[in-house]
């Protein structure tokens, strides 16, 4: 897996090189334009085929993959790139939302999925975990933001000089969130990346853990480290 040299412990926006694999050229222009936008390097290609020899090359840090292409459909293809020893996380891009398609595509070997249509907010921001998760031979043990500290090999956080008593769940709520640093994090993302969850249980679990653990952020201080963005999700830092 290719090191990001611009990886930091603080968080910000990553530079990636992705592989987009879109056989619709408007959509994979509009991709590739919201990820350029930040400064992700973005390569696309049209075909299953073409995608698997331009990805079993290596470099990239994360996939993003329709289930649908010309050639080699997107389950194949991740499969077989998977076979070739390609570890970059992949997202699955595509109309095929049913939980049947979902569970079809992680057990192919991806990391994430993303039912069209859906907002580029949210893509950039799923590309961004996926690209700080996917960094394995440099992984951020230590994550910082104003005096907050986030000790992911400890499993511990500070905010000052005082350490947070958090529950284990509430670790990885927040140290999700901080690995997202930048970019605004959708409930949704929350309930499949921290809970495990597949389904929206129509209950206020994330909207109750957020509030326990700004209780515990905040405590004292002027100001709060996670801001809710109305109608999007929540954000730290940005």
């Amino acid at each position: 897996m290719r090191a990001l040299d611009s990886m930091t412990s603080v968080g910000g926006p990553l530079q990636l090189r992705v592989l987009v694999v879109e056989d619709d050229d408007v959509a994979a222009e509009h991709v590739q334009d919201a990820l350029a936008e930040i400064g992700h390097e973005v390569v696309v290609v049209g075909d299953g085929d073409a995608a698997l020899d331009q990805g079993a090359r290596g470099g990239f840090d994360v996939l993003i993959i329709d289930r649908m292409l010309p050639g080699l459909d997107g389950l194949s293809l991740l499969s077989a790139l998977r076979a070739r020893g390609v570890d970059a996380p992949a997202l699955f891009v595509t109309a095929m939302g049913a939980v049947s398609d979902r569970v079809a595509g992680l057990e192919a070997g991806g990391d994430d999925y993303l039912v069209k249509p859906f907002a580029l907010a949210e893509l950039k921001a799923r590309v961004q975990a996926l690209g700080r998760r996917s960094l394995n031979t440099r992984p951020a043990t230590l994550l910082q933001f104003r005096d907050l500290t986030v000790d992911r090999v400890l499993r511990e956080a500070r905010r000052g000089e005082r350490r947070l008593d958090l529950l284990p769940l509430e670790f990885r709520l927040l140290e999700y969130l901080m690995l997202a640093m930048g970019q605004t994090v959708t409930r949704k993302m929350l309930l499949e990346q921290v809970w495990g969850f597949r389904f929206d249980p129509h209950t206020n679990i994330v909207e109750t853990h957020i509030s326990r653990l700004r209780a515990k952020l905040d405590q004292g201080d002027a100001e709060p480290i996670i801001r809710t963005i109305r109608g999007a999700g929540y954000l730290v830092g940005g």
